[in-house]
């Protein structure tokens, strides 16, 4: 196995040690360096370039999205952010992943140590994952498989699996789109293309609390459609893209021919909350037939049994292609357990989604 090199870059001394010791720990990883700023960092890189750079993006000397800019133009290198839960950082924290980061760790503000070696398997499995990435395209082959610290639990920790299928076919649409790592950059391309008369979309993007609603302001004001983060009872209309909080679970529930979704709490699913799993089983047992499901770019299976379920309940499912993949393990999960109608390329998507809505 070749082994993973990787540059840390953050201001705080504990937190440059913390990862260092973590990633140093974990087989088939080694850090070439730990620095405090990007100026240093890019001194370092005219000695050795890393696979992955684990960057903080509020830095002295230089930013990290400026830092991150220069990366890409010069060569492009998979950048994991490691930022913390506070409403600015949230917002230049989602600046990062559209300037080409693959995925977020989050860090609070105290207890640092105690909550970065609590998270040490998730956030290992997110630098082999990045590791992997085609950051040229944003495309993944396999990533290093990772013992996670919780029980991975289904669905049926959320909600049970519909006993039938839903009602007929109704004039209202819902579009059901999951997705994970990458999934900032893909939805931000699929959603700004949409035409402002659109169908309904539910999405969960696996994000950090804070972090969606910042995602989902970024996308309204690039986007024709409404994109807001979701709250509990907001109705699915045309024409508005709904996003699930980080930290919830969202499902799609049903008012006589409309449609709303419900906010919760719960235990994470798939090891994700907001889950996709759970997202999708609630629109295959409210929705059926009047349902799209989408997989996307994302690490792990989350999803897969959910859109198998909408595909069963006679939804049309899609799945994104490999090569416009960040990582493809989401859609090959879903596509290797039949749930998948048609398998299309990202720029695709969102002419499926148009012509479902038509």
């Amino acid at each position: 196995m070749t082994t993973i090199k990787v540059m840390v870059v953050d201001d705080s001394a504990v937190v440059r040690q913390v990862l260092a010791g973590l990633l140093d720990a974990a087989p088939g990883i080694e850090v070439l360096h730990a620095v405090a700023d990007p100026v240093l960092a890019l001194e370092r890189l005219k000695r050795a370039w890393p696979d992955v750079i684990v960057l903080d993006v509020e830095m002295p000397r230089m930013d990290g999205i400026t830092f991150l800019k220069k990366i890409m133009q010069e060569r492009p290198t998979p950048v994991v952010i490691c930022s913390t839960l506070t409403g600015k950082g949230a917002r230049t924290t989602i600046d990062a992943l559209a300037a080409g980061a693959v995925a977020i760790v989050t860090k609070p503000r105290l207890g640092l140590k105690q909550f970065l070696t609590g998270a040490a398997d998730e956030f290992v499995a997110t630098v082999r994952a990045a590791a992997r990435a085609n950051v040229g395209r944003l495309a993944v082959r396999n990533p290093h498989p990772v013992v996670p610290p919780l029980p991975k639990l289904s669905a049926d920790a959320i909600l049970p699996a519909a006993a039938g299928r839903a009602m007929s076919q109704t004039t209202e649409r819902v579009v059901a789109i999951g997705t994970s790592t990458g999934g900032t950059q893909a939805l931000e391309e699929m959603l700004t293309g949409l035409p402002r008369v659109s169908p309904g979309i539910v999405i969960v993007q696996h994000m950090p609390e804070k972090f969606t609603a910042a995602f989902a302001e970024r996308l309204n004001t690039l986007c024709r459609i409404t994109v807001k983060e979701a709250a509990h009872n907001d109705r699915v209309l045309p024409g508005l893209a709904l996003i699930a909080p980080g930290g919830k679970h969202m499902v799609l529930k049903r008012s006589g021919a409309q449609y709303l979704v419900e906010v919760l709490d719960g235990p994470q699913v798939n090891r994700h909350r907001p889950s996709v799993d759970v997202l999708f089983r609630s629109v295959a047992k409210c929705a059926g037939a009047n349902a799209l499901g989408i997989i996307m770019t994302g690490m792990g299976d989350d999803g897969a049994a959910g859109l198998l379920e909408m595909h069963n309940a006679g939804a049309r499912t899609i799945a994104q292609d490999e090569e416009s993949c960040v990582v493809f393990g989401m859609p090959k999960e879903a596509i290797k357990r039949g749930g998948v109608e048609k398998t299309v390329p990202l720029p695709m998507i969102g002419r499926e989604i148009s012509g479902y809505g038509s």
